[in-house]
């Protein structure tokens, strides 16, 4: 399960957000219990995220804007949520979203010119992603931010579909990454070619 958690006392006040997975946002409803608003999608059930009011009585938050994941985090917010009254259960997945990845293949986008289709190795599976970096190529070391990692603008990498072709993560310019004085012209970071695929990448923000 993709988890993310959010806070931002000066900008919205005491509240945790937690995010999980991505629905219709015409279609959200909510339930509060408590001090806890469990938001989902109305006709399927499918849980969007909770709202934690007042979220400083419940843990000690010294992190502002996006919330590092642990098992005790997670636990703590299991526990929240059972404490408002609420059964279900936050199943995090907590491993590595900015990862070395290895271009193991590289082909041109049947229906777009300016698209390649790369299969990248990171360590613990191949993912298909669809990349728009004129510099990429086959065997290059390169950042890959996998489904779930949130990018220092905000964004949040989710599964896509690029002009009928499915991508599953995004390979990483040196300025998306808020690499100091980054080079701002269109292409993506190629790391050195000794970087192991599937070891995590240490990102600054």
């Amino acid at each position: 399960m993709i988890v993310n958690a959010f806070y931002n006392e000066k900008g919205i006040g005491d509240t945790l957000i937690i995010t999980i997975g991505d629905i219709n946002a015409e279609k959200r409803t909510f339930e509060r219990k408590g001090d806890v608003a469990k938001i989902y999608q109305e006709d399927t059930g499918a849980i969007a995220g909770y709202n934690v009011f007042h979220a400083s009585r419940y843990l000690a938050l010294d992190e502002q804007g996006k919330i590092s994941l642990t098992e005790d985090k997670v636990a703590a917010f299991n526990h929240i949520l059972k404490e408002n009254g609420f059964e279900e259960k936050i199943d995090a997945d907590l491993s590595p979203k900015f990862v070395v990845g290895h271009v193991q293949s590289k082909e041109k986008h049947p229906n777009a010119d300016k698209l390649s289709i790369c299969q990248v190795n990171v360590g613990v599976e191949v993912l298909q992603i669809v990349c728009g970096a004129p510099n990429v190529e086959e065997g290059q070391k390169v950042v890959v931010a996998k489904v779930g990692a949130v990018m220092p603008s905000g964004i949040v990498i989710k599964p896509s579909n690029l002009r009928g072709v499915d991508s599953f993560g995004m390979l990483c310019a040196a300025r998306e990454l808020a690499i100091p004085d980054a080079p701002q012209e269109k292409g993506i970071l190629v790391l050195d070619s000794s970087e192991e695929a599937g070891s995590v990448f240490a990102t600054t923000f």
